[in-house]
């Protein structure tokens, strides 16, 4: 893929393409932010049309690939849960305490039904103000934090 990522002067991104055309305000998106964030990211304009396609992030040339990752990093917000710490209650709405890969965090579950498993090992939990947090590797947690999660699965 020929084409570069920069900021302008005012901080936001710009895509060069191929033949030197300039395309101002540009969003990076996945197309599988959850079970395969290194699979599939477009560059896409304003209108949202796609101007750039790259099957594998790890496979992009070094900088670009920093900048893509950056530019995705800035318009994704999902932490992920690397620790349950605790759980005001066994019955919901609880309050929970976790750290994630973003810093310890405290959110209030509304109900078991706000625990999405995706696949065997990956599952999505919604708070209460609509915040999605992810735990990538359920069977991968220590010990304490499954035993946590058991209780609502």
């Amino acid at each position: 893929m020929n084409g570069d990522l920069q900021r302008d002067a005012l901080g936001r991104w710009v895509w060069t393409d191929a033949q030197g055309v300039r395309h101002e305000q540009v969003v990076v998106v996945r197309a599988y932010p959850v079970t395969a964030p290194d699979l599939g990211a477009g560059v896409m304009d304003a209108e949202g049309h796609e101007l750039a396609w790259f099957e594998r992030l790890d496979a992009v040339e070094g900088a670009l690939q920093l900048r893509l990752r950056e530019a995705i990093q800035e318009r994704e917000f999902l932490p992920e849960i690397l620790q349950l710490k605790g759980v005001s209650s066994w019955v919901t709405p609880s309050t929970w305490t976790v750290e994630t890969d973003r810093g310890t965090a405290r959110f209030m579950l509304k109900g078991e039904e706000d625990i999405r498993r995706l696949t065997g090992s990956v599952l999505l939990i919604n708070d209460a103000d609509g915040v999605q947090y992810l735990i990538r590797d359920l069977a991968g947690m220590d010990r304490h934090s499954r035993k946590l999660l058991d209780r609502f699965l």
